[in-house]
């Protein structure tokens, strides 16, 4: 019995010393070398400070819609709704999701809308949509703002983000900085 529970005691210790005292130290030094000193990326408008990398909810005609959340936007708590697809709950709020969408945004087809505007993230903070998400609500916003579709088209693109290196991950635009920069039209 000696030969097994000292080296597993042992095993604990050192587990225990990495992973609640090393690793984290690692991970705080790396936050610190980050513009902000990891405490997140914050951009101030009107007055309200907001955090860039967490989702905000914006659901007035004149601004773009974000992903929908399982946690109402609350960073405390991130977490999907850990309803599978087929769960009749969980179908009855996507589709809530989707005639809400439809009545704000008439002339768009069902099929048209890109699924992460009617279903939240597994974090249910994401602050990024795609910008067919973004573009499929120019018609709306320009509306709304009584600013020109072409217009409103232009500072989509001029705020979507392009893959890292051009090849890690996809395009996205930022729904916040997007929706501040409609509001210094």
């Amino acid at each position: 019995m000696k030969t097994n529970i000292f080296p597993a005691i042992r095993l604990t210790i050192v587990t225990l010393l990495f992973f609640c005292v090393v690793y984290p130290a690692v991970v705080w030094a790396i936050a610190q070398m980050t513009p902000d000193g990891g405490r997140g990326e914050t951009v101030t408008a009107d007055g309200k400070r907001y955090y860039a990398n967490i989702g905000q909810k914006f659901t007035a005609d004149r601004f773009f819609n974000s992903r929908p959340s399982a946690v109402e936007y609350n960073a405390a708590g991130s977490g999907g709704s850990n309803k599978g697809p087929s769960n009749p709950e969980y179908l009855a709020v996507v589709q809530a999701r989707i005639d809400t969408f439809l009545m704000h945004n008439p002339g768009v087809d069902k099929k048209d809308i890109p699924v992460e505007l009617v279903t939240a993230s597994g974090s249910g903070l994401d602050p990024d949509i795609s910008p067919k998400a973004a573009l499929i609500q120019v018609k709306r916003v320009a509306a709304a703002r009584k600013v020109s579709e072409e217009r409103v088209a232009q500072l989509v693109s001029e705020h979507t983000e392009k893959p890292l290196l051009g090849m890690f991950g996809p395009e996205k635009v930022n729904v916040l900085s997007l929706n501040i920069a409609l509001e210094k039209l």
